[in-house]
């Protein structure tokens, strides 16, 4: 090569090519703070969580999602076990309220919401607190050892069943279990579905 032939090397300053993809930006792939699924990626605000009606498949999200918020929500705040305890998945009064909170978290943080909205959370978290403490209260669960919310027969029903403590040993594993014991129950009830259909009207026999 002469001296007048230009050099067409890319130094370490050129910019990219057009046909290039640009260099991505590590902050714009980083997770928002606390835990993956805490942020609110999402195209639009969601609409209230039906436990009920859930299927195996949304269940399993949902209480993802929702285990990774409540453990960042616990840690961020500093909330104590009267408050949220470990097996908070156990007591479905507590996972009502902390999937409402939740889903107001996420609506409240939308970036399309209005800059105020934030404030308006905090308000409603400040009440939800207390209402967690009254069920935490009435349900018994602590920091080292659980049992089952306390159920009141009324007259004419079965009466209900007893009610035992057992120690945590690992919450975690506990939660894992909870989780795929629940999506295999609704799984069974879907399968069950879907075989009293019949396969040519769609109708269920």
């Amino acid at each position: 090569m002469s001296e007048d032939d230009e050099d067409l090397t890319p130094g370490p300053e050129d910019p990219p090519q057009i046909d290039e993809p640009e260099p991505e930006d590590p902050a714009s792939t980083e997770s928002p703070p606390g835990a993956a699924g805490t942020g609110p990626a999402l195209d639009e605000p969601p609409g209230p969580i039906n436990w009920n009606l859930l299927s195996s498949e949304q269940a399993e999200l949902q209480w993802l999602e929702l285990n990774a918020w409540v453990n960042w929500l616990r840690q961020t705040y500093g909330l104590p076990v009267s408050v949220i305890p470990p097996m908070w998945h156990r007591h479905s009064e507590l996972v009502w309220e902390l999937s409402a909170l939740h889903t107001h978290w996420l609506c409240a943080y939308d970036p399309e919401q209005n800059g105020s909205a934030p404030i308006g959370w905090h308000r409603d978290f400040a009440e939800a607190r207390q209402r967690l403490r009254d069920w935490v209260q009435a349900s018994g669960t602590r920091l080292d050892r659980d049992r089952p919310t306390r159920q009141t027969a009324w007259p004419g029903e079965d009466p209900a069943d007893a009610v035992e403590e057992a120690p945590i040993e690992n919450r975690d594993e506990d939660f894992v279990e909870f989780v795929l014991d629940d999506v295999a129950r609704r799984k069974a009830k879907e399968d069950e579905f879907y075989a009293s259909l019949n396969p040519q009207t769609g109708e269920v026999t």
